[in-house]
């Protein structure tokens, strides 16, 4: 059964579960927003639109600012400058997973007219930036195995997830493909790539069973996924479309999910369309 947290945002996106508390980004208003004690707050605005969360060893907010094509620190209520994403995304920066050494693993949408494969990159605790990965098609939702050897990578209109092992100095090596939801297409433009794909693969969270819970940007909810893509669980969200969730609460069993209207019915002027849902799941705990 799913819950709703909070309704009123205008896009939800990008949750993190940090310090006892769910953080998201809300894209057309501008906010990151954190809901600790039944509350929803608002912890900084971003004026280049926020996207992706983390949090850097001593406990500093990163955010990426997605128009702007940036990665920000938040340090003693101030936004400042991590590194210029422009020269490596020609598509807004998006989703963001850190890791423990502090290294932002960044994707961002490619060229949408005509479709086109674009990078990941990774950006190192003193502001320099290196291409992590190419040839990957809209990279989005992306996460690191709680024992750091491995980036799991949705790759939305290609229905899949890709996944990497990680070297000692964050390089990612042994592509390979973790779960396919899509059939290969060189479709040119994003409608005639989602004729390809059964699953829109967005936003991603890990459970300490190695299991992948991925948001299905097509409408049909979250999946928990075993590697190769055999379905383990599924929550539906009903009216709600899913588009990113993460494992949290107390025991780790609480499954946060942001959501909003269908992909072709989202507004970015602000309105209130979005919401922040929640459903206890039967997991072995959070691996985040």
């Amino acid at each position: 059964m799913v819950e709703i947290l909070g309704r009123g945002f205008s896009f939800t996106e990008a949750p993190r579960w940090y310090e006892n508390a769910l953080w998201f980004s809300d894209f057309y208003t501008n906010r990151v927003i954190r809901w600790v004690g039944g509350t929803f707050e608002t912890v900084c605005e971003v004026p280049g639109q926020p996207s992706g969360l983390g949090f850097t060893p001593d406990g500093d907010l990163l955010v990426i600012s997605m128009v702007e094509r940036r990665l920000l620190r938040r340090r003693g209520g101030t936004l400042e400058v991590v590194a210029e994403l422009s020269e490596y995304c020609p598509g807004l920066a998006n989703d963001m997973w850190v890791d423990a050494k502090g290294r932002a693993y960044i994707g961002n949408d490619g060229r949408l007219n005509p479709l086109e494969p674009t990078v990941l990159v990774r950006c190192d605790p003193d502001g320099s930036v290196t291409v992590a990965a190419t040839d990957v098609l809209t990279p989005n939702g992306v996460i690191i195995s709680a024992d750091g050897t491995q980036l799991l990578l949705a790759e939305s209109f290609a229905g899949r997830v890709s996944a990497w092992d990680i070297d000692s100095d964050g390089t990612l090596a042994n592509r390979r493909v973790w779960a396919n939801f899509g059939t290969p297409t060189t479709a040119s433009t994003v409608a005639e790539a989602r004729k390809h794909v059964l699953m829109i693969t967005d936003g991603i969270t890990l459970d300490a069973a190695g299991h992948l819970w991925v948001a299905d940007a097509a409408g049909s909810g979250v999946w928990c996924i075993a590697e190769g893509g055999s379905v383990v669980d599924h929550v539906d969200t009903g009216d709600y479309t899913a588009y990113s969730a993460v494992l949290g609460g107390e025991d780790g069993r609480s499954l946060f999910i942001t959501a909003g209207p269908a992909l072709d019915d989202i507004h970015q002027d602000g309105r209130e369309q979005a919401a922040i849902l929640m459903a206890r799941v039967d997991v072995p705990g959070a691996g985040f």
